[in-house]
């Protein structure tokens, strides 16, 4: 049997640990033959793959983003992108393609199992951790300690000159990382995409904390949106091709809103893609290793439109199809237990 992956979408750490730990079990529990397709769904759509095997696979376990090059390529949305990645899979002699990616890359995946036959298998990935169907995606351990981190550090320079500093971490549509690293670095203010913010209320939580003397860190997630604007972007015409804008800008908007309104100095710290690079955190390897690990198992079982999934302690398969449908966003009530420490 022979198995081709790809990684597609954003790249994160422990994509290469998924990819080791299914070549290891599919070569050696099963004698599978793997192929790695380049660049995400780019690979298939213009047959760009090469042979996988245990020897390529070494060493990969502790790198960051991914061997296999990654893109935010929809097949989709290309001159018969559907009939070119079947034409690949045909001639490289594919029998099941392991799909690792976030809920564009699942999406995709899941047509094209329930729409076109292709026989699939999907392995959750995403810093933001919003798939709804698993309790958590590899990849956000590791971007919570990075933004956690760099709290940790902003600390110490505000309250040496006394500024406000804005911490813009990543989350389009979900707060995790801005709610997890806000709240483990000691942040006065957090503020996601799931609840409009009021800036005359922010600003008084900045001024509350300067009467205690203590300068304050405000952490927002780049989706974030106040009450009674728009999301604030830089170029709202860039789009990629899944049509998702491409986000940065509330942080410095909200730094200038709190200059203006408390006559206090504001800075701003834009994290980007320093959340996604880097080496993975052991619990991110953990999980990316047995979701490749349980992937291999799906394609052997011949369990095809299904997506590994953890569930408290235990590895699950669940429907592409349910994995991919909604996001898991920031519940109200857990952003209520943080709300003690604004101000």
């Amino acid at each position: 049997m022979r198995v081709a992956m790809l990684t597609g979408g954003g790249d994160c750490p422990g994509l290469n640990a998924v990819i080791r730990a299914a070549v290891r079990k599919g070569v050696q529990d099963h004698d599978y033959e793997f192929v790695g397709y380049r660049d995400g769904w780019y690979g298939p759509l213009h047959g760009i793959g090469h042979p996988l095997g245990i020897p390529s696979v070494r060493g990969i376990l502790p790198r960051g983003g991914t061997v296999l090059g990654s893109s935010r390529t929809n097949p989709f949305r290309e001159p018969d992108g559907v009939r070119r990645i079947k034409e690949s899979l045909a001639k490289d002699h594919v029998d099941a393609l392991i799909a690792i990616g976030g809920e564009d890359t699942l999406g995709v995946a899941a047509r094209l199992h329930s729409e076109y036959g292709i026989p699939c298998v999907g392995v959750p990935k995403t810093i933001d951790n919003d798939l709804s169907a698993t309790d958590y995606t590899f990849g956000f351990d590791t971007a919570v300690g990075i933004a956690t981190e760099a709290i940790d550090r902003l600390h110490t320079t505000a309250e040496s000159h006394m500024r406000v500093l804005v911490v813009e971490v990543m989350g389009r549509h979900a707060g995790w990382i801005a709610l997890h690293s806000g709240l483990a670095g000691g942040a006065n203010v957090i503020l996601i995409p799931e609840q409009r913010f009021d800036i005359t209320e922010v600003c008084g939580w900045v001024t509350s904390r300067f009467r205690s003397s203590y300068a304050p860190i405000v952490v927002v997630a780049e989706g974030a949106v106040p009450k009674d604007g728009d999301l604030v972007l830089k170029n709202a015409a860039a789009r990629d091709s899944f049509g998702h804008v491409r986000l940065s800008g509330v942080g410095e908007w909200l730094a200038a809103e709190i200059e203006r309104r408390t006559g206090k100095e504001a800075r701003t710290t834009v994290l980007g893609h320093i959340q996604r690079g880097g080496t993975p955190s052991a619990f991110d390897r953990w999980l990316a290793t047995r979701f490749g690990l349980h992937a291999i198992s799906a394609v052997h079982d011949g369990d095809f439109g299904r997506m590994v999934a953890l569930r408290g302690t235990d590895i699950v398969r669940v429907p592409l199809a349910a994995a991919t449908a909604r996001l898991k966003t920031v519940p109200p009530e857990r952003y209520e237990e943080v709300k003690v420490f604004f101000g």
